[in-house]
């Protein structure tokens, strides 16, 4: 098996240069309330070295159309990251909806799944953004439905036990990969990557 690897919430080039280096999947930026939040300019100027198979996720909460619509228009995003009931209406670009852990989640992600061909989601604790790790046997759960990544207070140290746990799709890091909120760290970047891909090769070997 191989993790998809999203580092989220870039801010910086620096940031983007060692999730390149590292060999990572994709990079989020994030377009909603927060320290590592971007105006599509500065998002659009941090992207434009990146390599054409990676992926550019915009990154947002719960946004209305129009703010997607804003953000799409000026940046040349691969996907839509954001709640799934606020992407239940965008049916012409690709999309990771986002599902939080919650006594009907599992029941959200059969009917979304039921609808697409990609079956690709995230899936994260009760609150976005605050670093908080999910419960691993709901996860495992709805590991199963999909594509799934999970996300929320994953670091280099514990990234392994998840995976080992949950054998999700992909992987999604932001502040366990940083220096301080809003700085990513490349030699954290880099740790995670190899936690990962040491993680992979121990599965395939057992």
């Amino acid at each position: 098996m191989r993790i998809h690897i999203k580092i989220c919430g870039i801010t910086d080039a620096t940031g983007a240069d060692a999730a390149v280096e590292a060999g990572v999947d994709a990079v989020g930026f994030v377009f909603a309330d927060s320290v590592r939040r971007l105006t599509p300019a500065q998002a659009t100027a941090i992207a434009s070295n990146l390599p054409d198979d990676l992926d550019r996720v915009a990154v947002f909460l719960r946004p209305s159309m129009q703010e997607v619509t804003h953000v799409l228009e000026r940046f040349d995003a691969r996907l839509v990251q954001a709640d799934h009931s606020a992407l239940a209406t965008l049916t012409s670009f690709p999309k990771l909806p986002v599902f939080r852990e919650s006594p009907t989640v599992t029941a959200e992600i059969e009917t979304y799944t039921a609808t697409t061909s990609s079956r690709r989601f995230l899936y994260e604790g009760p609150r976005s953004g605050v670093g908080r790790k999910v419960d691993h046997t709901g996860a495992r759960q709805a590991a199963v439905l999909g594509r799934m990544t999970v996300a929320g207070g994953l670091d280099p140290d514990n990234v392994g036990e998840v995976i080992r746990a949950i054998r999700p799709f992909g992987v999604d890091v932001s502040s366990g990969v940083e220096s301080r909120p809003g700085v990513k760290d490349p030699g954290r970047i880099r740790a995670f990557v190899e936690a990962v891909r040491e993680t992979e090769e121990e599965l395939v070997t057992t």
